[in-house]
């Protein structure tokens, strides 16, 4: 379609910043700073090889292991500055919080402070980076507490423990064989693609919409053995396929990359779940409530999708901690709805196992 048919994302944030006539600008003006950091990333990850920039994090260099006890890559630690030292300066941030950083990254002296906060994952499934699989960036804003405001004060951690219902907008990019931005500033979804002759992200998904059924699923069948009884008889009913209780046949994914799935899931349903296990007991999930799940699940929830730890929509709780970890599952609502229930219900028969039978080893 001629550039002329096309919305650019600062068109987009125009139009949706005339349904607020006293907002000052400051909004649209994050989210492009944070776009614009998203290019960059999406530059260094296109080099690969030829920019120097795959592999491990050197030690001597600022760190192989961050916060989350995972192993830093080289594009991790990139992605990182980028979105801080292009979103520091604007005047439109109280703070910053990444799964890269332990504490709150505050913003420099010289810089002048906003009335946002912007939480992020830099780099999503970076450890499928060394095998170009597509990997992606994360980011959610909110609001500063008033006091943050009007007193200019540092921020700290208790600032950025807000529900997802909180949120004043989230999205995410994708670095795949295009890429692109899927963003949410709480009226529906929509999905840009980088034009790479202009530099611009271009409105090329307007309105995108989860489809409320599916026939697939993405899970690490893996940890089956570790997984709860209603989460092993939801994938037990949709692995005996059209003969089992739900009378269809199911496909199941999992790439490794929650950006991945996500931007599948938005693109032709589906549901994800990483929930929690007994894998290890100290951790209620895998994946970080406050810069994973939370924008996540406000993009999910805005295309018409269903959010969930399982238990509670995931936008309702209350964080506990900067890096929280939480369970995980969205997708097509009817099936996350499902999945929720096998919660709450007493586990049957109908699942075919003997073990998630009414006289099983999981009875009530």
């Amino acid at each position: 379609m001629p550039f002329s048919k096309r919305f650019t994302l600062t068109q987009y944030l125009i139009e949706e910043r005339r349904r607020f006539p006293g907002a000052s600008g400051n909004f649209n003006a994050l989210v492009l700073d944070a776009a614009l950091a998203c290019k960059a990333i999406a530059r260094a990850v296109a080099f690969g090889e030829l920019g120097g920039v795959l592999g491990n994090q050197d030690s001597a260099l600022g760190g192989a292991v961050n916060i989350q006890g995972e192993t830093q890559k080289k594009l991790d630690v990139l992605s990182n500055q980028y979105f801080t030292r292009i979103n520091e300066w604007g005047g439109n941030l109280a703070g910053m919080a990444s799964e890269e950083m332990e504490h709150p990254y505050q913003i420099p002296a010289q810089h002048p402070r906003g009335k946002y906060l912007l939480v992020f994952d830099p780099l999503d499934g970076s450890s499928n980076i060394d095998v170009n699989v597509s990997v992606g960036s994360i980011f959610s804003i909110l609001r500063a507490p008033q006091d943050v405001i009007a007193q200019g004060r540092d921020v700290t951690e208790a600032d950025f423990l807000q529900p997802g219902t909180s949120q004043m907008g989230a999205g995410y990019a994708i670095y795949g064989p295009t890429t692109m931005l899927v963003l949410s500033v709480g009226n529906g979804v929509a999905g840009f693609t980088l034009d790479p002759t202009l530099g611009e992200f271009m409105l090329t998904h307007p309105d995108i919409q989860v489809p409320v059924d599916t026939q697939e699923f993405a899970i690490n069948a893996s940890n089956s053995r570790f997984w709860e009884a209603p989460v092993k008889r939801y994938v037990d009913e949709c692995l005996a396929g059209k003969p089992g209780p739900r009378g269809k046949d199911f496909n199941m994914r999992w790439i490794a990359s929650m950006v991945a799935e996500a931007h599948r899931i938005l693109m032709r349903g589906g549901v994800f779940m990483y929930p929690r296990d007994t894998k290890d007991v100290t951790k209620p999930g895998r994946l970080r409530l406050l810069y994973e799940a939370n924008p996540i699940g406000f993009i999910m929830e805005q295309a018409g999708g269903r959010a969930s730890t399982g238990r509670q929509p995931v936008l309702r709780v209350t964080p506990s901690s900067l890096h929280q970890r939480i369970g995980l599952v969205f997708g097509s609502k009817n099936e996350v709805e499902r999945i929720e229930r096998y919660h709450t219900e007493p586990v049957e028969v109908e699942s075919g196992n003997p073990l998630f039978g009414k006289s099983s080893l999981f009875r009530d």
